[in-house]
């Protein structure tokens, strides 16, 4: 269980960054939308992904330690 949630972790946190990166290099370039959806949505959801990536990376610590 505990591989599971730190392999997990780290999945959501890469995909959440990379998100994060083509909304950022999107909105630079001067675009508004990449694939019919809004660059804000597109960081919004890099966000949620980068969260859910820390509450499992905690949930790892916190196993580790009982």
């Amino acid at each position: 269980m505990n591989t599971l949630l730190t392999n997990a972790g780290t999945l959501a946190g890469v995909i959440g960054i990379l998100i994060c990166l083509t909304g950022g290099l999107v909105r630079l370039s001067g675009g508004y939308y990449v694939s019919g959806y809004s660059v804000q949505s597109l960081l919004m959801v890099g966000i949620a992904f980068i969260l859910i990536a820390c509450f499992l990376k905690l949930e790892y610590l916190v196993r580790q330690q009982h």
